[in-house]
């Protein structure tokens, strides 16, 4: 019978499970009204989405669909759209907004929590996988502050879009469902120039095991809400770390609290590792936008390298102290890692243990990163004592004449042994020259012909030693070097034709972006750099919070 069952589908959305274990476990906000506030005593609020005028559904994820086992063919259904509108709650769903602090910019910021992002309900799969469904621009919560907790559909296609290119790269992130427009027009400032304008409205349908982050702890350590700081954390135990519990009923010792900060640690070097392989700049890092589960979460302005420039950052809040840049992302995680372990330290009462869970972080870090650039460059492995130094200077010669990161990695793979000794400056430089934005001078053309004759040399070492041929190591490093990336400027053209009613580019760069290391010939031109009119085009480069 259980064998029958799995290989049913469901084909009406009324036929999802819901199991609310957040909801059900945790104490909710005694204060049923949805205003404004300061939440005390609570892990949660109970609110409901705000209906909207005219959803229409503009994109769906066919893939994520299948996680909560429905079929493609759900998305024409037409309560779809309006349950994920926000417009009708589902049997089993039971609405609510999380509450949550965080440190924004390296300063503490105090309550912050769901202030547009509406949970409603966890779905409970035939595999027995729990996935909350999460609205953001649902309307206001609680936690919205001055804010209206609605959403503009240029940040909405970004964040759907961006969601599913980074689980296609490999990269650990929450998913979108869908996206829908609402028929009515939210008032946004893009630029904060006191300039507003009215955009049309959108909502996500975001999906991820738990959207529980950094920042909710924090909240409850800071007040000394002790009790609650320690519910919810054997609650994510027992729920996503249900490993370090020898059965369900165990207890949670402060070993086991030690050895789950431990894992959160490592999972969350492995998603800066993962961010620094495809260069992808997260532009937030606030503890309130760090998963628990070491998941991307919150895409708000972010971007990819293009030019490599280890000190860009794609905020335009952050343009002067760079925080977010892409070069200190590994440090900033660490630093949220601190802040958590110090939030954590109640349940602890130790010191050390914390500590050596940070050191395990680095040591993590190294690992991936090691790992991952000898993949990049097509290496059986990485030999610190050579390839630390090759690394090194290859990350400067990349600075050296504007040259783009994803491309330049792509046609790397091109080097072959065969007759290397015959090249010319020119003919090395030639193989990644359309990498190049600026056309480099003489001493940046020497360096890159220098840097690519000593990488040629390794792999001839490389092939000797162990075998690696052109064709194993190109395999190996079009694995990890993605041709297509969702680049602002392919996002934006995308918003720019749905905002007058066509979303076929948006259909079309999911379908690029579902096999980003796949040469797709036929879509060639989106493997491109960046073009020139894009350079300082708002939503092309560097973007604001506005949202």
């Amino acid at each position: 019978m259980s064998d029958f069952r799995s290989t049913l589908m469901i084909t009406q959305l009324n036929q999802l499970q819901f199991d609310n274990r957040f909801v059900r476990d945790l104490p909710a906000d005694p204060v049923v009204e949805n205003y404004r506030r300061q939440v005390s005593g609570a892990i949660y609020s109970r609110v409901n989405p705000t209906p909207v005028k005219n959803p229409l559904l503009v994109a769906g994820a066919k893939e994520v669909a299948a996680l909560i086992d429905l079929p493609e063919s759900i998305f024409t259904q037409t309560d779809f759209v309006q349950a994920f509108s926000g417009n009708q709650l589902l049997a089993g769903m039971q609405p609510h907004a999380c509450c949550y602090g965080g440190h924004q910019f390296g300063n503490w910021a105090g309550q912050l929590g769901d202030g547009r992002a509406i949970n409603l309900g966890e779905v409970r799969n035939q595999k027995g996988e729990h996935w909350t469904l999460q609205l953001k621009g649902a309307g206001p919560t609680p936690y919205s502050r001055t804010a209206d907790g609605l959403a503009v559909l240029r940040s909405s296609v970004r964040e759907f879009l961006c969601s599913e290119a980074m689980f296609h790269l490999g990269v650990p992130t929450t998913r979108a469902l869908s996206l829908v427009t609402t028929g009515e027009w939210v008032r946004r400032d893009m630029f904060y120039d006191g300039n507003p304008q009215l955009e049309p409205g959108a909502v996500v349908c975001r999906v991820a095991p738990s959207f529980t982050r950094f920042g909710n702890f924090e909240i409850f350590s800071a007040r000394g809400e002790i009790d609650l700081l320690r519910q919810l954390a054997e609650f994510t135990i027992r729920t996503d770390f249900t490993h370090l519990l020898s059965d369900k009923s165990a207890d949670v010792s402060s070993d086991t609290y030690v050895q789950w900060f431990n894992e959160i640690c490592i999972s969350t070097a492995q998603l800066i590792a993962h961010w620094m392989r495809v260069g992808f700049v997260h532009g937030v890092m606030n503890t309130d936008n760090m998963s628990i589960l070491g998941l991307t979460i919150d895409y708000g302005p972010y971007g990819w390298l293009e030019g490599y420039e280890p000190d860009w950052t794609p905020n335009t809040t952050d343009a002067q102290g760079r925080r977010y840049r892409y070069i200190n992302q590994p440090r900033v995680a660490l630093w949220n890692l601190a802040q958590l372990g110090n939030a954590l330290y109640p349940l602890v009462n130790a010191v050390e243990p914390l500590q050596q869970a940070l050191e395990k972080y680095r040591v993590e870090y190294e690992r991936c990163t090691q790992r991952d650039m000898a993949n990049k460059l097509g290496l059986s492995q990485f030999d610190p004592v050579q390839d630390q130094l090759l690394t090194d200077n290859l990350l400067q010669t990349l600075q050296s004449a504007e040259i783009d990161m994803t491309i330049f990695y792509r046609l790397l793979a091109l080097v072959s042994l065969d007759g290397i000794h015959q090249y010319t400056d020119q003919q090395w430089v030639d193989i990644v020259r359309p990498a190049y934005y600026l056309h480099p001078d003489k001493k940046a053309e020497q360096a890159m012909a220098n840097w690519l004759r000593t990488y040629s040399q390794r792999l001839q070492q490389d092939y000797v030693v162990n075998g690696n041929d052109d064709q194993q190591r190109r395999q190996r490093m079009n694995a990890v070097n993605p041709k297509y990336v969702l680049r602002n400027y392919l996002a934006q053209q995308a918003i720019d034709k749905a905002a007058e009613g066509d979303n076929s580019e948006i259909e079309k760069l999911l379908q690029i972006l579902r096999k980003p290391y796949d040469e797709q010939p036929e879509h060639e031109d989106y493997f491109a750099k960046r073009p020139e009119w894009a350079r300082h085009k708002a939503g092309c480069s560097m973007l604001s919070c506005s949202s």
